[in-house]
């Protein structure tokens, strides 16, 4: 395994963690309270970011994401990338990448997903789809949505048709999210049905989220080790007690963990290799190693830590939104448990 960027995906995240650090700033982040900065969209966009994805792979984008969590930039951007520009672009028909890719390159058309499948929604025999799901990321920006039917068939959904609602909801995250309600609307399978797809994507996702979750645990511990080193107690820094350095020593093992088994996940996807339990495995250590780091960011800070307008709530936040996106880690630990007894299996057969 070689998780060395390439020269494309280090240009990338170099271009990223500059815009993100120009322009997601706290202030910026106050002024757009719950939802997206609209300007800093149109910046990532203008510069190329999400039209880079489909170069620099999975792997260019869990370093781009990192850079995005760094600072809890609210923008669309992995839920596009995802659901709309790699989806489309690896299961999508001929058809479908020339009409839906150029919009999602250029930041004109915003995806999101509806993911994972939890059987909320159903064809009717007239082929209409019915059913809705409580909560899906980025839906009041959205144009188009990738909602997953019971027998996990992945279909393109255009917001802006009659048959759609989007009901605004608010999460502990800022992430425009909006509960989805599908009145026989008539949406579009994603490619020509074929298997695997929905699998594919939902493992996308979650190794994607864990490149995201890596960079807001990154932030969180960069703040409180900046905290810890400035601010004084009984005349020497707070990073100087043991308790501190250990705490902060073990959120740091911990954000590495979620990184390299991230890189791991979007690695192997890049290179065709088998990835489901990889993405399983990322995942989980975002759900659990991630809530500690973000806890543990928030507690260095002390008092500080729960002011809920210091910047280090918002990773809080981000950190325990994602804690539990894609499966918590008990369903995702489930998963991975089943699907390695599987593996066994077949190789014992």
């Amino acid at each position: 395994m070689d998780f060395t960027p390439s020269e494309e995906q280090a240009a990338a995240q170099g271009l990223a963690a500059r815009i993100f650090g120009d322009l997601s700033t706290h202030e910026r982040l106050t002024a757009a309270g719950t939802g997206t900065d609209a300007e800093l969209w149109k910046e990532l966009c203008a510069a190329g970011l999400p039209a880079a994805v489909e170069d620099v792979g999975l792997l260019g984008l869990v370093l781009i994401l990192e850079e995005q969590g760094r600072t809890t930039a609210q923008v669309p951007l992995a839920a596009t990338c995802v659901y709309g520009l790699l989806a489309v672009a690896a299961h999508g028909t001929p058809e479908q990448r020339e009409r839906l890719l150029p919009g999602l390159r250029d930041g004109t058309a915003v995806a999101t997903g509806a993911f994972p499948a939890r059987g909320g929604v159903h064809i009717a025999e007239d082929g209409a789809l019915y059913g809705a799901v409580p909560w899906v990321p980025w839906l009041r920006d959205a144009t188009h949505v990738l909602v997953a039917d019971a027998e996990r068939g992945p279909w393109i959904v255009r917001t802006g048709e009659p048959d759609v609602t989007a009901v605004p909801v608010e999460t502990t995250a800022p992430w425009s999210a909006g509960r989805l309600v599908l009145d026989g609307v008539r949406g579009e399978r994603l490619g020509n049905g074929q298997p695997g797809a929905y699998a594919d994507v939902l493992a996308t996702a979650r190794t994607a989220f864990a490149g995201l979750q890596a960079g807001v645990c990154a932030g969180s511990l960069a703040r409180a080790v900046h905290h810890t080193v400035t601010r004084e107690q009984f005349g020497r820094p707070l990073s100087t007690n043991q308790g501190v350095l250990l705490r902060a020593a073990d959120a740091h093992m911990d954000t590495e963990a979620i990184r390299v088994t991230a890189y791991e996940a979007a690695w192997r996807h890049d290179e065709r290799r088998a990835c489901a339990a990889q993405a399983l495995t990322a995942a989980w250590w975002a759900s659990e190693a991630g809530k500690r780091v973000v806890h543990a960011g928030q507690h260095l800070h002390g008092g500080t830590g729960a002011d809920l307008d210091h910047p280090v709530h918002r990773h809080f936040l981000w950190g325990r939104q994602l804690d539990a996106y894609l499966g918590c880690g008990g369903e995702v630990l489930e998963e991975l448990g089943l699907l390695l007894a599987h593996s066994s299996q077949e190789g014992a057969s």
